[in-house]
């Protein structure tokens, strides 16, 4: 019986894929997988039996992913599960920064009790008038599930589009609609787009990425779009040249204290993936991860061990070895299974920076002893009996 504990409320279309061999626990010490959504787990005691976590979503920065790899538990995510929400959100952000919407709203809520509102309003609209989207610029920087929608959405909105991306995936450049411009020089996008949308994971190398000089570039009249991560951005900067008229406003999806209620700032409250279809996609993919790994072995969309898939267990045996990505180490399991008499039937190893995946067929149970000492060799994380 495999268990699991959710730290957030999980989508319930996604915890029915668990098979009557799983069992929820209240207890997050009694789990082997975890399911997460912003629950912050830095601070939280991992039980030695932990194995898994998923996160219901794209961000893991609420998740210690080191301390997490050195205890050999991996750490799924569920990226383009809600690609579709955040795309929507960001057009949304589009219209509201370029026709004063929001400012329309609220004169009618203030003047909810004029008799003559209709009349008013006819002569109040030009205050609240804006522009259209359509024949303008967008430079899409990050071309990955959600950048790649954004881009192709936009083509078909009469933009003009931009992408930006020097790791682009192989699946990701397939799916790029043939209308969108790629740009090998960011400093182009800033220069000459009306709108800039940013869709790029939160490193060392892009925290505040669209910092001072980047805006200085930027026209006046530039609308700049964050709906990844706050920190993408040099917020202080982007205040301050708003503040100058040096561009016209910037949308966030990160409320914080440096721009809500900021001159040219429109901020809503993290709702790029609050809708019921991204809660939905999210718990599904994540407990698809769960049991393609605790039942098979199998590793997909991890963020801190390498990807790593046999497919289906049809063998007498399976083991998952996760360990440090050390020279040498292949040669030891197969020793110590060699010595034990147990034929490898299938393997496959995979690494990813400072750390690697041994997955193995065998073509007999594996005894507890053998087990034993391939977790007692130096640089091995954790041994797990898939079968």
């Amino acid at each position: 019986m495999h268990k699991y504990h959710c730290l957030n409320p999980i989508a319930a279309v996604g915890l029915d894929l668990f098979s009557d061999d799983y069992q929820k626990v209240e207890d997050i010490k009694d789990a082997e997988a975890v399911l997460v959504r912003s629950a912050a787990m830095h601070d939280l005691e991992l039980p030695e039996g932990l194995a898994a976590v998923a996160r219901a979503g794209a961000g893991v920065n609420n998740i210690p992913l080191d301390k997490c790899a050195e205890k050999g538990i991996v750490v799924f995510n569920t990226p383009g599960a809600n690609a579709n929400g955040v795309k929507e959100l960001v057009f949304a952000g589009m219209l509201y920064a370029s026709r004063d919407i929001v400012g329309g709203i609220d004169w009618c809520l203030a003047n909810q009790n004029d008799e003559n509102i209709a009349k008013t309003a006819e002569k109040q609209k030009k205050n609240f008038a804006g522009t259209e989207i359509s024949g303008k610029k967008l430079g899409v920087i990050g071309l990955g599930a959600i950048g790649v929608l954004v881009a192709n959405a936009a083509t078909h909105m009469g933009m003009e589009v931009y992408g930006y991306d020097p790791y682009i995936s192989v699946s990701a450049a397939w799916s790029l609609s043939r209308s969108v411009k790629h740009i090998s020089n960011v400093e182009d996008i800033y220069r000459e787009c009306d709108y800039i949308t940013i869709h790029v994971p939160l490193l060392d190398s892009t925290r505040k990425m669209i910092g001072a000089d980047a805006i200085a570039m930027m026209k006046p009249t530039a609308i700049v779009l964050n709906f990844a991560r706050d920190l993408l951005v040099d917020e202080e900067a982007m205040v301050d040249a708003l503040a100058a008229g040096k561009i016209k406003k910037y949308v966030s999806d990160f409320p914080n204290t440096t721009t809500v209620g900021a001159k040219g700032c429109i901020v809503t409250p993290h709702l790029g993936a609050s809708t019921a279809e991204s809660e939905d996609n999210c718990a599904l993919m994540a407990v698809r991860e769960i049991r393609d790994y605790l039942e098979n072995g199998n590793i997909v969309h991890s963020v801190n061990f390498p990807d790593c898939s046999m497919g289906a267990c049809m063998t007498a045996g399976r083991i998952g070895i996760l360990h440090k990505n050390e020279s040498g180490m292949l040669s030891h399991f197969t020793t110590i299974l060699g010595n034990a008499g147990i034929n490898i039937d299938g393997m496959a190893n995979k690494s990813r920076g400072d750390y690697a995946y041994a997955l193995i067929d065998v073509d007999t149970n594996v005894p507890e002893d053998v087990l034993a000492k391939l977790e007692q060799t130096d640089g091995v994380l954790k041994v797990r009996k898939v079968k």
